[in-house]
């Protein structure tokens, strides 16, 4: 199978831009990029200019959940707050309720339809999180129903093990439960996955997380850290002490704390769309980049703090708010988004790269960034098969 996009300005991924060029990818992989020259193919795509750049690399979500939390949103409309509402048994714990009661196979379907919707959208890498069951019977449905729904998926699926999400009334030996039982089935059936926690009020603490993390990278996984997106409570040093894949949300960091992350390899995750819904509360990428660090930008879609999965929308939020450029954006949610994951074969629109790509309706690639509200992807190709 030969794909031959032709006539495309390519947004490379690495803040190259080529005015023109044909794009050629044979099976799952790019094959040339440059100028015109002719090539047998079995499909042409004429892109007259428009933008041909990476597939979208969705690096934080929580795309896999049941029911919905529009009663609670409601409550947050009248100025009741986050962390009061995940106090009272709601927020994350209400989604809890709604996994534990679906069925893995219902659990699949639920996110492969999300999965669709992303892809139409241009995102053809997602990675997506357990944390919903917060029982070991539960987090492993949730794994396997992300390993289900993967299964039907053009495009990529990353699965990872949020195994300190938050806590649970009635049940004070959650967390000895979680770091004793459910981590190594988790591992036993996972080896090597991501872990997870949400280091902050009302939801995992400090030590619990230090303790959780030194199991998981003593069983050989690499971890990642949700903190400060309400208050400090020193996630962000326990995660350079033990050396993260990255630290995400970053709303409540100092710029100190930017800086420090910054002079690490840890990447630094913002999520945009979070603020946009909830505070109004906005990372400091702008610091965080001019200070050197590793910016990946990502949903955070959930069903409730960040109830969208549009990557283009997140990069138009992250221009307004975050103080980063249109190019910084777009390298956020391609090929430093493929670094954050592990994934060298992507991100990028270059010879022996996974053909995962998507044209724009656009011929300047400011516009993602300027536009909002609307999808601006006219074709997805991912492995090198046009999917949407």
């Amino acid at each position: 199978m030969s794909l031959v996009i032709r006539g495309a300005r390519v947004v490379v991924g690495d803040g190259t831009v080529l005015p023109r060029a044909d794009v050629h990818m044979k099976d799952d992989r790019i094959v040339t990029v440059g100028a015109h020259t002719p090539v047998s193919s079995d499909t042409v795509i004429e892109a007259f200019g428009r933008v041909l750049m990476p597939g979208f690399i969705d690096a934080h979500t929580h795309a896999l959940w049941a029911g919905n939390r529009l009663d609670e949103y409601e409550q947050v409309q009248r100025g009741v707050a986050y962390l009061d509402i995940l106090e009272a048994g709601g927020g994350i714990l209400a989604t809890v309720r709604a996994v534990r009661d679906m069925s893995e196979a219902r659990l699949a379907e639920n996110l492969r339809r999300r999965l669709s919707v992303m892809l139409e959208g241009g995102t053809t890498t997602v990675e997506v999180k357990s944390g919903y069951g917060l029982t070991t019977e539960h987090e492993l449905k949730m794994l396997r129903a992300i390993r289900r729904a993967a299964q039907e998926f053009a495009g990529t699926v990353i699965p990872t093990a949020l195994l300190g999400h938050t806590l649970e009334a009635g049940r004070p030996g959650l967390v000895d439960e979680v770091i004793d039982e459910t981590l190594p089935a988790v591992h036993a059936e996972f080896p090597g996955i991501a872990v997870d926690a949400f280091c902050e009020k009302g939801a995992w603490s400090l030590a619990d997380c230090r303790r959780l993390f030194e199991k998981a990278r003593s069983l050989g996984h690499v971890i990642r850290v949700h903190t400060d997106q309400f208050t400090r409570l020193g996630g962000l040093d326990l995660a350079l002490e033990l050396g993260a894949m990255s630290v995400d949300h970053l709303e409540a960091s100092t710029l100190d704390d930017l800086k420090k992350l910054a002079h690490s390899r840890t990447f630094g995750v913002m999520l945009p769309a979070t603020g946009f819904h909830t505070d109004r509360r906005y990372a400091n990428g702008r610091a965080f980049l001019d200070a050197g660090g590793k910016l990946a930008l990502a949903s955070n879609c959930n069903p409730g703090s960040a109830p969208t999965s549009s990557i283009p929308f997140v990069v138009a939020l992250a221009i307004r708010h975050l103080g980063i450029t249109n190019q910084e954006a777009i390298q956020a949610v391609t090929s430093s988004a493929a670094e954050l994951l592990g994934l060298t074969d992507r991100g990028r629109v270059a010879e022996g790269y996974r053909a995962d790509l998507v044209v724009l309706r656009h011929s300047d690639e400011r516009q993602l960034g300027y536009e909002f509200g609307g999808n601006p992807v006219d074709v997805v190709v991912a492995g090198g098969k046009v999917v949407a």
